[in-house]
């Protein structure tokens, strides 16, 4: 028989904050499959189904693990640097409110289970086109435990960042930074695929794109109006600056592109509505929306800049998750310093309103965050490659990793015969890949 929470508990739990955190929770689980879309138009047809898969395997992975340990090595206890294991297979996790909350501690691992996914999902942003599947999951399994959850700690469950004063409305420390500065990490390691540098790796299906940025910020509103766990300000004043910051990032990126190329790109303009939103993840509680608009704005600056330079070195990072998610992550977080206003959030005054303090907060945050993310993602997928190896062979990577991995197309070309290893194997059933 299933227990049933006690009247005292039970009236601790507001309806309309719970109803509220269960529509945000579904927004933000939406956005996984919304970035498989995303970065599967982003890369060559013969990949599509691999990449779309990566963020599929995510929702799999990242959320066993988190039920698992992760949920409560990020939120059990106050360590400085790790919580507890007190919440492991989700022991005393019950519709008993969450502490601080007026949700049911469910409703609350539930949501932050979403974030875990979907920052798990962005890594492979990466490596798309190359990496194995199988060490994919292995590195997903691993990396959610002890990179997200480790930095979720740090900034959201009592650990060495949130106790020192940092500020992080919505995830500008485990879920965009981390994602980011460990995107690096994982391409150094992995490496660049075979045509890097040699031919135009464009993106197959702009309209993917499209619709895929679209769904992210609309689930975005989950994201950022989620993280105040109430409908009370702080989730109002997310929500509305989650509408205006990407808006103006779009009208600077159009700016740029126009400049630089004397072309509005669609590739461009859901890159830019992505950037917007990170920009304003860590910010969302913290600014008016008047400096919501300032950030949309400036954001665009340095993300546009490191996407536009990345292509000239040999660091072969897909899908621009550094630029997209690092960079703007990072300048969502030390916006806050300059510009977080006490009469807006009731919570803190940046360097603008008189507090240099909090400037100084989010600079150790801005530092140790990319610090440790790319420390560890580097040293564990050395790790894993030492057992397994990261990559497919040559032939696989000319092939696509769609029917390498799945046995599948996204596009199916109607012919008969596909080379399926790396020897020579004739099947009449499955149609050939064609690079493209």
């Amino acid at each position: 028989m299933t227990d049933v929470p006690s009247l005292a508990a039970a009236a601790q739990v507001n309806a309309g904050d719970t109803a509220w955190m269960l529509a945000a929770t579904a927004l933000v689980l939406m956005m996984t499959p919304a970035l498989g879309l995303f970065y599967a138009g982003l890369v060559r047809s013969k990949n599509t189904l691999n990449t779309f898969m990566m963020c599929i395997a995510a929702i799999a992975v990242a959320g066993v693990t988190w039920a698992l340990v992760g949920y409560s090595l990020a939120f059990d206890g106050d360590g400085d640097l790790i919580g507890g294991l007190g919440h492991a297979f989700l022991n005393d996790v019950t519709f008993e409110p969450r502490d601080g909350t007026t949700i049911p501690h469910l409703v609350f691992f539930a949501f932050q289970a979403t974030f875990c996914i979907i920052t798990t999902a962005l890594v492979s942003g990466a490596v798309v086109e190359r990496m194995r599947f199988g060490a994919f999951l292995v590195f997903a399994a691993l990396w959610s435990v002890l990179v997200y959850a480790v930095l979720a700690h740090w900034a959201f469950g009592g650990g060495w960042l949130i106790e020192g004063g940092t500020r992080d409305f919505a995830g500008g420390v485990p879920v965009e930074m981390g994602s980011g500065f460990s995107a690096l990490a994982a391409a150094l390691v992995v490496g660049a695929r075979k045509d890097y540098g040699r031919q135009a790796l464009l993106p197959h299906n702009a309209v993917y794109v499209l619709i895929g940025a679209g769904l992210l910020w609309f689930g975005w509103f989950g994201f950022n109006g989620g993280s105040g766990f109430s409908t009370g300000n702080s989730s109002v004043l997310a929500f509305t600056n989650t509408l205006l910051c990407p808006a103006c990032t779009l009208v600077v990126w159009f700016a740029l592109d126009l400049i630089r190329g004397r072309q509005v790109t669609a590739i461009g303009a859901a890159t830019a509505i992505i950037v917007g939103c990170v920009g304003i993840t860590p910010a969302g509680g913290y600014i008016s929306p008047g400096w919501a608009m300032v950030l949309g704005a400036l954001v665009a600056l340095p993300s546009y800049a490191v996407i536009v330079w990345r292509p000239r070195t040999r660091v072969d990072e897909t899908l621009d998750v550094l630029a997209a998610h690092g960079i703007a992550g990072f300048t969502g977080i030390l916006f806050i310093g300059f510009f977080a206003e006490m009469s807006w959030n009731g919570v803190a005054d940046g360097l603008f309103y008189g507090d240099a303090g909090q400037l100084g907060s989010q600079l150790v945050a801005a530092v140790a965050a990319p610090a440790y993310a790319f420390a560890m993602t580097y040293a564990l997928l050395k790790l894993i490659g030492a057992v397994t190896p990261l990559r497919g062979s040559d032939h696989e990577e000319a092939v696509g990793m769609d029917i390498i991995h799945h046995g599948e197309e996204a596009y199916a070309t109607g012919e008969g015969a596909i080379l399926v290893s790396t020897e020579t194997h004739v099947t009449e059933d499955r149609p050939v890949a064609q690079p493209v």
